[in-house]
């Protein structure tokens, strides 16, 4: 199974976002997306998921163009963790995980053992098993992206598409949801990734896509593309990459002669 991005052109009607971006995604593999704000990842993602008409280019996943699927099939292939999320209804945090289990149900059937099952897994997972019977709306911005990313666990989808995931996380959350995405992975999910840290790529990435003003700038396996050079010119700052004794890679701030 393959999701395929091909030469995509996106944005919104009279406002074009990016144009000739292009990605593949195989199962077991985790790509990474960098670039600096208002460069277009979060249209990529939600033309990706079919929020989004597409201007130009092709979308596949097994060789088959999204637009020939349903909201419900391509639910059970893609699963979306968004950037923000403002609750409005006070669902308890187990119930917000059981929404990921709709894509599996026929209309207006009541939830299984097997899904009530798979929400629980998805909660102790990420060690917030404790939130279950807690007040979504009255949970911190931390531990409500927490929540989005179990109830994406819990969808069970081949694919996983986070925006940002670790945002609104502090350091040891961060941790959590990186060590998350690496045995996603490691599973056989193919997961696309934005992050505004490069350091989150050599942490948990096998490839990225460098993006900047709406196009490619890099693309590639994460230590070969992730330069000092391309950093550079992505974030307009100078960057170096240094790499530790342990032979893990991190990006500093380049020194002034």
């Amino acid at each position: 199974m393959r999701l395929a991005v091909t030469a995509l052109g996106f944005g919104y009607p009279g406002f074009p976002v990016g144009r000739e971006v292009s990605l593949r995604l195989e199962p077991g593999e985790v790509l990474c997306l960098l670039g600096p704000n208002g460069c277009g990842k979060t249209t990529l993602f939600k033309t990706v998921l079919g929020l989004i008409r597409r201007q130009a280019g092709r979308i596949e996943i097994e060789g088959r163009d999204i637009a020939e699927r349903s909201a419900r099939d391509l639910a059970r292939l893609i699963a979306y963790v968004p950037q923000a999320h403002a609750p409005v209804f006070p669902y308890t945090v187990h119930d917000m995980v059981l929404m990921g289990r709709t894509a599996h149900r026929s209309a207006f059937s009541a939830p299984s053992r097997a899904d009530v099952e798979e929400a629980e897994r998805a909660l102790e997972e990420l060690g917030i098993a404790d939130l279950g019977p807690r007040d979504y709306t009255r949970l911190s911005g931390g531990q409500r992206q927490l929540v989005l990313v179990a109830r994406a666990l819990a969808q069970q989808a081949p694919f996983i598409v986070l925006d940002e995931p670790t945002a609104s996380l502090d350091f040891g959350n961060q941790l959590v949801v990186l060590d998350q995405v690496r045995r996603l992975a490691e599973g056989g999910k193919g997961v696309i990734m934005s992050t505004h840290d490069p350091d989150h790529a050599f942490a948990c990435g096998t490839r990225v896509l460098a993006m900047k003003d709406g196009r490619t700038l890099a693309s590639g396996p994460v230590e070969a593309t992730l330069t000092g050079e391309t950093l550079t010119s992505v974030y307009d700052v100078g960057i170096e990459v240094a790499v530790m004794a342990d032979g893990q890679r991190v990006c500093l701030p380049r020194r002034r002669a």
